[in-house]
């Protein structure tokens, strides 16, 4: 049965460029679904993984009592100075969130983009951050860097340009990188100023605090909760950016399977249409194969693994467009507190994966039901070519 399968399976194989029309819209329609698949869900993990890539396990991140996000929260220096002062904390940074009108590049219309008043203690506590190009700005100073992402994604941001802040003039004196995390996408100044500008007194948004261990973080959390004087939310900075990326992600993939499944949809119908007319066009080669003694299962076989064939091509090709168009690719969008994330596509090995997993799916389906015909269909009539 195996050495039958095999042979009408090559003998289908050999026949497949003359058959170039048909063969060609189940592989493009594969490759379509496949192309969008990968493309959107590197969209979701991209964005994903720039914001979990700002996290650390030793460090925690604490938020005014019922806040959710840096740009709601509001902490007086006190509570600052309680929590940088306990036990089993090495560093800590009160940081200001909030966010200035900018034009994009591609859409030359005004979005929000994070601008972030710090002190030295931010750079202390984020060893993995580090000047490219330019010099950090000078405290006391009207000056900003800005993230790499930042600069490439936002009007007006390059070393050397100045950029007006709530009827304040900023120079930008450098650029950052953050192992790609989405503090790129951010701007960064000296904190009183950055305070003073947007009036927000002594407050800060959050407290940024560095411990030894993610043990130490453990315990840390539970003394910062069980302090009367403090009416904070603390997690783990790998927790935070968790939650802040869960919603976008699940929307970016929820969108991308709906499209795939619509669009897969439509490739079905493309491959079924198009193996029954080759199921049709071979009638006859297919009945005299029975009449020889060929047995109806490796007509089957063979019709099934043409269609996977196909489909496996369709996958490739789908994969190969989504990794050179958008493997890397820079893109932006709103993150949980308003604000632009700019972030890299990332087609991975999983991705390509998962595409090349629907396309054998669309291919199997798209030669059952046509090879079950094939292998049904009386010898005597098949013969006569009706």
């Amino acid at each position: 049965m195996l050495a039958q399968a095999l042979a009408i399976s090559a003998m289908n194989l050999r026949s497949l460029p003359s058959r170039l029309g048909s063969c060609s819209v189940i592989v493009a329609g594969t490759a379509g679904v496949v192309a969008v698949l990968v493309a959107l869900l590197a969209m979701a993990g991209g964005f994903q993984a720039a914001l979990q890539r700002g996290g650390a396990p030793d460090r925690a991140l604490a938020l005014r009592g019922g806040a959710n996000s840096e740009m709601i929260s509001a902490l007086s220096r006190e509570t600052a100075d309680i929590v940088s002062s306990m036990e089993g904390v090495l560093a800590a940074s009160g940081e200001l969130y909030v966010v200035a009108d900018v034009p994009k590049r591609s859409s030359r219309r005004p979005a929000n983009l994070v601008v972030r008043g710090v002190s030295q203690a931010a750079f202390d506590i984020r060893p993995e951050l580090r000047v490219i190009a330019g010099r950090p700005f000078a405290p006391g100073s009207q000056e900003l860097i800005a993230g790499r992402q930042a600069a490439s994604e936002f009007l007006g941001i390059e070393l050397g340009s100045a950029i007006d802040l709530r009827g304040s003039r900023w120079t930008i004196t450098g650029l950052f990188e953050a192992n790609g995390s989405a503090y790129e996408s951010e701007l960064w100044g000296d904190l009183p100023l950055v305070q003073a500008a947007y009036r927000r007194g002594g407050s800060v948004g959050s407290i940024r605090v560095r411990a030894a261990s993610a043990e130490a973080i453990d315990a840390l959390i539970e003394r910062v909760r069980s302090d009367p004087r403090l009416d904070l939310e603390i997690v783990s900075e790998e927790q935070f950016f968790r939650s802040q990326s869960q919603g976008t992600s699940a929307l970016i993939t929820g969108f991308g399977y709906t499209v795939a499944a619509i669009m897969a949809i439509g490739a079905l119908f493309a491959a079924l249409n198009a193996m029954y007319t080759a199921v049709s066009a071979r009638t006859v080669e297919i009945a005299t194969l029975r009449a020889l003694g060929f047995g109806s299962a490796p007509v089957v076989a063979s019709v099934m693994i043409e269609a996977l064939a196909l489909g496996l091509l369709g996958g490739l090709l789908g994969g190969a467009i989504a990794y050179l168009g958008f493997d890397g690719f820079t893109a932006s969008t709103l993150g949980a507190s308003f604000s632009q994330v700019a972030f890299d596509f990332a087609v991975t090995p999983a991705l390509l994966g998962i595409g090349l997993a629907w396309a054998l799916g669309l291919g199997l389906l798209g030669g059952l039901f046509p090879a079950v015909r094939a292998a049904l269909l009386p010898i005597a009539r098949a013969l006569r070519g009706e």
